[in-house]
């Protein structure tokens, strides 16, 4: 497997971690684990599937305790961050994350890593259709297919959120820390603050959502 695509992103992950971990923003993690015995693999269950994932059968990839079953050193979690054990694409499928992320109030999403088009792109949007707001940060994830990750860039943004560059992501958090500190109500933002940000990401206005009778 031609690995160098997800390697380019290692630094820019870390630096996303990192910048988070600063703004106290909860990190979750997934790991994607099969079992040496095979018992959770797709021909277990599927009677038709691509050859794409052909790979992944003959030579099972992330097997329990081997060096691709755990996140690599550079990014490894701390004891304050949270690592969700998944077993298919999506880490809402038969995982605690909803139950975590109810835990802690949160209802706003960025998704990183790998692959783009394949876990980012299910967990992405099975976290909006159960409710959550959703984003990706675009130059933090990759995919070993350059027209998939596109396609998924476009397929998210015209349908399920924001896609911005880290860059842009540490801009609004840093934004968002300084309303938060000066107790400012972001329901009674500018018109020009809310306006100049829907614009740039081709959003509803969420002010306009409220329902009548």
């Amino acid at each position: 497997m031609n690995t160098s695509n997800y390697r380019e992103i290692i630094p820019k992950l870390k630096d996303v971690i990192d910048f988070c971990r600063g703004k106290e923003i909860p990190i979750f993690y997934t790991e994607a684990v099969k079992e040496a015995s095979g018992i959770d693999v797709l021909t277990k269950i599927h009677n038709f599937l691509p050859k794409t994932r052909q790979e992944r059968l003959k030579i099972p990839i992330c097997v329990r305790g081997t060096w691709d079953g755990v996140t690599i050193d550079e990014l490894k979690p701390t004891e304050n961050d949270h690592a969700v054990i998944k077993r298919r694409d999506s880490a809402f499928q038969d995982t605690e994350l909803r139950v975590w992320l109810q835990s802690e109030g949160i209802n706003l999403l960025f998704f990183t890593g790998i692959e783009t088009s394949i876990c980012v792109e299910t967990s992405l949007r099975d976290g909006f259709n159960i409710g959550y707001d959703v984003g990706l940060i675009s130059d933090a994830t990759a995919s070993g297919n350059k027209e998939h990750y596109k396609t998924t860039l476009e397929r998210v943004g015209d349908y399920y959120g924001l896609v911005m560059s880290i860059e842009r992501f540490k801009k609004a958090i840093n934004h968002l820390d300084e309303w938060r500190k000066s107790k400012l109500d972001l329901g009674h933002l500018p018109d020009e603050t809310w306006n100049t940000f829907l614009d740039e990401f081709e959003l509803l206005d969420p002010r306009s959502f409220a329902l009548t009778s």
